[in-house]
């Protein structure tokens, strides 16, 4: 199959200019044009500390735009299943307009899913960058539509490599997540997640409950651990080892972005079974 002309390329990344959300390089010097760049999205792959991926199966949880997966396709992996249902039934244009009004009245979001007209499961508009990108790298990536925490995961299997990264903090049940995500789990399973700072504090395993939208004005966050939480929380959810790593700049904490009142950073922790 003859792959897309460069002009092609630029049609699909400018009809989608205002939703993207990874910087996904397409080939033919075309990357898309997403709120995280090309360059922060490689030093967020490289800090993952991936292994081999040649010849694994990979499970990418809440793919979004499917940085990630491709870059798991690209690395060698056999299978990739990107996982998704939050963010593809998201008309992104509709929530921008919604938190805009909210701002303007001085009220806080309600979750998104609550709202009519930007939650759109029927459509799945958050979908669009995605299916544009599959389609122009020509991908062999199984997008799957559903929500990880009541999909049955015998419809998965189970996989070498499960990336669970920025989903954490959006669940209600986290310790039940990493329970489910220990099962699909055979070998290693990456967890990137908002981490909360205690200085004095840090033999104890504590979690900050977020009420509101106080973390980048997300009223979808729930749950922010320290590190020895994320620690035992992975132990007792079934992995067996764990490697915690501090991704803020020289390893110094530092406020989370987009936050009011939480101090921490952005954290990887690595879970073996």
């Amino acid at each position: 199959m003859a792959g897309k002309t460069r002009a092609e390329l630029l049609a699909t990344t400018e009809a989608l200019r205002s939703k993207w959300f990874h910087s996904i390089d397409l080939g033919q010097g075309v990357t898309t044009a997403g709120r995280k760049s090309a360059e922060q999205l490689a030093q967020e792959l490289q800090a993952l500390h991936l292994p081999d991926l040649n010849g694994k199966t990979v499970l990418d949880v809440g793919a979004w735009d499917g940085y990630f997966s491709f870059a798991a396709e690209r690395l060698g992996a056999e299978r990739v299943v990107a996982l998704d249902h939050y963010v593809w039934s998201i008309d992104l244009e509709e929530q921008w307009r919604y938190k805009t009004e909210c701002s303007r009245r001085g009220q806080r979001p309600r979750p998104w899913d609550e709202v009519q007209g930007v939650w759109r499961p029927d459509l799945l508009p958050g979908k669009a960058c995605f299916d544009a990108a599959h389609d122009a790298l020509e991908s062999r990536v199984e997008p799957v539509v559903g929500d990880f925490m009541t999909i049955d995961p015998s419809s998965l299997g189970t996989f070498d490599v499960a990336l669970f990264l920025g989903v954490l903090y959006h669940l209600r049940d986290p310790f039940g997540a990493l329970q489910r995500l220990a099962a699909m789990t055979r070998q290693l399973a990456v967890i990137e997640t908002a981490v909360i700072a205690t200085p004095g504090y840090d033999r104890f395993a504590l979690c900050q409950f977020i009420q509101g939208d106080e973390l980048n004005e997300d009223p979808t966050n729930w749950w922010a651990p320290n590190a020895r939480a994320l620690q035992d929380l992975c132990l007792a959810a079934g992995f067996r080892r764990v490697e915690m790593n501090r991704q803020s700049p020289g390893g110094r904490v530092k406020r989370l972005i987009g936050a009011k009142h939480l101090a921490g950073y952005r954290g990887t922790m690595r879970a073996w079974k």
